[in-house]
């Protein structure tokens, strides 16, 4: 390298054109590259190169970077350089000098073979590259004169160095393909072509690794090409002599892991299947090697272990159904499926003794999908042979489960307890999923097991096996209904006998009685069984997490069976909120309460809401009188988010089928609840402390969010009942938008419109505060939106939902309708998608009332050409091809609503040279005009010609990126 590195000004001003005057200046940037400590030099060298290698004069200087007395790292830039230009501005190379190019690179690539091993990889690629590019016409039977101009130059001292890079250009020749740039067309027949080469390839791999003098470097490289080579789809009836004497390679040490994927990447080709025949033929040499199998157990080889599980796995997985069908060979793939039990049950503890086991699932599935899918007299016969098995597999599972003891768990690192922890939930999916072969008998024969270990007083019960057994059935439970399974009462009675001394244990414990919280709600008088573990759990600080999990699960399936209990939960829960559990798990045990309290009469759910947020509130009350700090900001989101968790589930009206997120349309107003509503108590009296939060936290947007969260989820919960807070919240949110803007306060006017806005008694204060914030909000237009996305976004999903639910709103004479719809045009032309797609939303819903809205009409009339043309700039380019759907909505609803206007305004807007698009021509205008025309019915067919015309706008119509999108 040069010692002497450029400044940044010199390599900001030296042209390309100076490196034939020398060029130093590119070994100088590579010294800059590799070794100087500055990150902007490094930075802007990599720049420079890279600008470099796709100059027109890279053709010439990368043969001077591959000169002999070049360092390997100026030599590897030189290739990568010859490779980029090959590879991507393959149209610069005229025709005449193909062969050139050709003879250059294969006589690099000998005097490398024996060089940098990196240099010889990149110029092996480039001329991979260079093959794809020509072949079949240009260059026919390209490997085949690889193979034979290497073998012929392969004699004397240099023989097995030309040897290893012949090797290295027919392994790298695939791989390149794979990645390589070409269209469509021409993949399939240069695929074809690199097909019709295996009989050039397969002959010499073979008699390369069968030769007993071949190095063990050369075998390697052998096994790699043949990886590379059958991933072309290469039919496993044409490799298989060379995939059994991949087999043979297995025992050396130095080719197993090689041997393993290219044995792995032959089988599991699509197309193998077809093999029957050869896949046969493999199953004996795979069942072979479980001595070796053993043998690496034994010795603690988990390499050996993973690579012989990945054969069998592999040959399983891909091939269950054809070696099923093989009814003449069962007894050898019932032996391949015992040989992947082993595996499954392979000794130790995943993943600090063994990692093998978890590669095994996955086939137990995919065996189990395909004896299902037989019609019912062949499922019959082979559910016979294979339900023992399963049933087998579900002990070995539980006891790979099994925690290791509390001395060995503890030196695991918090990686290991995780990746465990995802194991156990692979394996709870497994469980699951055998469930739906082996049935009813698999929960009988898990409750015999735990029956006889809790009963069983002669030997000491570790509780490893007591919660390996718990976890089968939570697996099971938490997502098959077991409420006609004749064993869980009998479970539900064995849970109190378990003694737990163990964090681990009990978690099971509890999570396995929240998974059978259905099954207690038809069975309320089991729950005196299980409920004072479960709060007994409550005051574990361990025991947290899976307590309140499951508390959540009981209340809110057995609301209707807990107000014996509920006073007993409140005071349990009030003690562990205040005390030690989490924000999180506190919004659960809220979310809790909400369920309980709703069952109760309208007296019990007052006293008991004033004793559990009395101490809250009046916290509230002291935060609120502080001088705002972070502190506090956490502790008041804090106290709000609990309101709202709770008032989330306080549901009195038990009407589980109303709509949970708002987004319905909300049913016939029910009839008013006997007495006030709970919750709009709460509310009420609690408003005026939430007023005075909110004037000293009025500029943070979180504080302003948790207050609009504890109404939005009270709006959606109450529904109708929320009715005598409109008049209050409808002035509190219009100033607090008024003071400071906020997104959050527009989502929950939002939802006061979608409710309120059809109810004459509410109709006055939604009117005025819809009014109110888009009037605020027009004069944030005004100002410049670009900096308030968010606001943008909300907006115009608020003047979608009036336009939804009251279209009357924009009769008013205080709503600027053509001010809201030039903010629509602005907001179309935003680069954030989602609030590109809220407007297209909002002109979808604006555009059909041109008829009975008369402001409407009239701003379509008068302006609504500055639609069309914003609807085409993001068509032709200026918005994300992800868009085009909504565009298309706009413009189908053009069409339905406005046609004679959208004709005129699309031959005006469109006459323009250059518009939407330079690369569009006035034909292609003409006809996407008259095909929108056209299309007054079908949706479908609008968005199919948007998205050819936007293809056509961006240059992409025709281009594999086009057709991958």
């Amino acid at each position: 390298f040069s010692p002497c590195a450029p400044s940044l000004e010199l390599l900001k001003a030296v042209s390309f054109s100076v490196l034939f005057s020398g060029h130093c200046f590119l070994s100088s940037a590579l010294h800059q590259l590799y070794y100087d400590p500055n990150i902007e030099n490094k930075n802007l060298a990599q720049k420079w190169l890279m600008q470099a290698q796709i100059s027109p004069q890279a053709w010439q200087f990368c043969w001077i970077l591959l000169s002999p007395d070049k360092v390997p790292e100026i030599q590897y830039f030189g290739a990568s350089a010859l490779h980029t230009k090959i590879s991507r501005y393959w149209s610069d190379i005229p025709t005449d000098q193909y062969e050139s190019l050709k003879s250059q690179l294969f006589s690099q690539i000998a005097c490398f073979s024996s060089g940098s091993k990196m240099v010889l990889t990149r110029l092996c690629v480039a001329l991979a590259s260079l093959a794809l590019n020509t072949m079949p016409e240009a260059w026919p039977g390209a490997v085949a004169e690889m193979v034979r101009v290497f073998q012929e130059e392969a004699g004397g001292v240099d023989g097995r160095a030309r040897c290893l890079a012949l090797l290295e250009l027919l392994t790298v020749l695939p791989e390149e393909f794979q990645t390589s740039r070409l269209p469509q067309y021409r993949k399939g027949q240069v695929r074809g072509a690199l097909a019709r080469e295996w009989g050039s390839v397969c002959p010499l791999l073979q008699q390369l690794l069968r030769r007993t003098d071949s190095p063990g470097a050369v075998k390697a490289r052998v096994l790699r090409c043949l990886s590379s080579w059958v991933q072309l789809d290469v039919p496993l009836s044409e490799s298989e002599g060379l995939v059994h004497d991949c087999f043979g390679a297995l025992p050396d040490p130095e080719l197993f892991d090689t041997a393993v994927e290219a044995i792995v990447n032959a089988i599991s080709q699509p197309d193998s299947q077809r093999y029957v025949n050869t896949l046969l033929k493999l199953v004996p040499r795979v069942l072979a090697l479980q001595d070796q199998l053993r043998a690496a157990v034994q010795n603690g080889d988990m390499e050996t272990c993973h690579g012989i599980c990945r054969i069998a796995v592999t040959l399983g997985e891909n091939h269950s159904r054809t070696l099923l069908e093989q009814v003449d060979h069962w007894q050898s793939f019932l032996a391949l499926v015992n040989m992947i039990m082993f595996c499954t049950g392979i000794p130790g503890h995943y993943p600090v003794n063994e990692t093998t086991s978890s590669l095994t699932l996955i086939f137990w599935y995919t065996l189990q999908d395909e004896i299902m899918s037989f019609e019912s007299e062949k499922q019959a016969v082979y559910l016979q042979v294979y339900r023992p098995v399963y049933f087998q597999l579900v002990d070995v599972l539980l006891h790979k489960a099994q925690f290791p003891s509390d001395q060995e768990y503890a030196s695991w690192s918090s990686d290991e307890k995780e990746q465990f922890r995802i194991y156990r939930v692979d394996i709870s999916d497994t469980l699951m999923y055998v469930y739906e072969m082996l049935g009813a008998e698999l929960l009988s024969n898990l409750y015999d097991k735990l029956g006889r270990l809790l009963t069983n007083t002669e030997q000491p019960t570790s509780w490893q096996h007591t919660e390996a057994l718990l976890y089968g059935f939570q697996s099971i439970a938490e997502t098959i209904d077991v409420n006609y399974s004749d064993v869980i009462p009998g479970l539900i009675g064995l849970i109190p006998r378990i003694s737990i001394n163990n964090v681990q244990l009990a978690d099971t414990v509890m999570f396995t009685i929240g998974a059978l919280a259905e099954w207690l709600a038809d069975h309320p008088v089991m729950l005196s069984s299980v409920l004072p573990l479960v709060l007994q759990a409550l005051g574990n600080p361990d025991l947290s997490v899976s307590s309140v999990s499951t508390l959540k699960k009981i209340c809110r399936e057995c609301k209707y069976d807990l107000p014996p209990y509920a006073t007993n939960i409140v005071a349990v829960s009030q003690v562990c909120s205040l005390l030690h559990i989490t924000t999180s798990q506190c919004m659960w045990l809220m979310q809790a309460l909400g369920f309980l309290l709703s069952a109760l009469p309208v007296e019990d759910i007052l006293r008991n809401l004033h004793s559990l947020i009395t101490p809250y509130i009046q916290q509230l009350e002291k935060l609120a009188d502080e001088t705002p700090n972070p502190a506090n900001k956490l502790a008041i989101i804090h106290i709000l988010g609990l309101l709202s968790n709770l008032f989330t589930t306080l549901d009195i009206s038990k009407q589980d089928d109303e709509s949970a997120d708002g987004t319905a349309p909300p049913a016939e107003k029910p009839p008013p609840s006997p007495g006030p509503n709970p919750v709009i108590v709460v509310l009420q009296q609690v408003f005026a402390l939430i007023q005075k939060v909110l004037s000293k936290w009025l500029n943070d947007s979180q504080v302003v969010e948790a207050v609009c969260a504890i109404f939005e989820k009270s709006v959606k919960t109450l529904l109708h009942e929320f009715g005598p807070m409109v008049s209050q919240l409808s002035e509190m949110l219009g100033q607090m938008y008024s003071t400071i803007p906020q997104a959050s306060a527009l989502d929950l006017t939002r939802q006061m419109v979608h409710i309120f806005a059809s109810e004459v008694d509410h109709f006055p204060p939604i009117k005025a505060l819809f009014e109110l914030v888009t009037s605020v909000t027009l004069s944030i237009f005004q100002q410049g939106p670009r900096d308030h996305p968010d606001i943008v976004d909300s907006f115009m999903q608020l003047q979608a939902q009036a336009l939804k639910r009251k279209p009357d709103l924009f009769l008013s004479e205080s709503l600027d309708v053509k001010a809201v719809f030039h903010c629509g045009i602005l907001s179309l032309k935003f680069p954030e998608a989602p609030t590109v797609k809220s407007t297209c939303l909002f002109f979808t819903e604006l555009l059909p009332h041109c008829s009975d809205v008369p402001p409407v009409a009239r701003v379509m009339q008068e302006d609504g050409k500055l639609l069309i043309q914003a609807v085409l700039e993001g068509i032709g380019g200026g918005a994300s091809r992800s868009l085009m759907d909504q565009f298309a909505e706009v413009l189908f609803s053009l069409n339905k609503h406005c046609f004679s206007l959208l004709a005129v305004w699309l031959k005006e807007v469109l006459q323009p040279p250059g518009f939407p698009s330079s690369r569009i021509t006035t034909e292609q205008k003409v006809n996407f005009s008259q095909q929108i025309l056209r299309e007054r019915v079908n949706k479908r067919r609008v968005k199919d010609i948007v998205k050819e015309f936007t293809l056509l706008c961006r240059g992409l119509h025709g281009t594999e990126y086009a057709a991958d999108y």
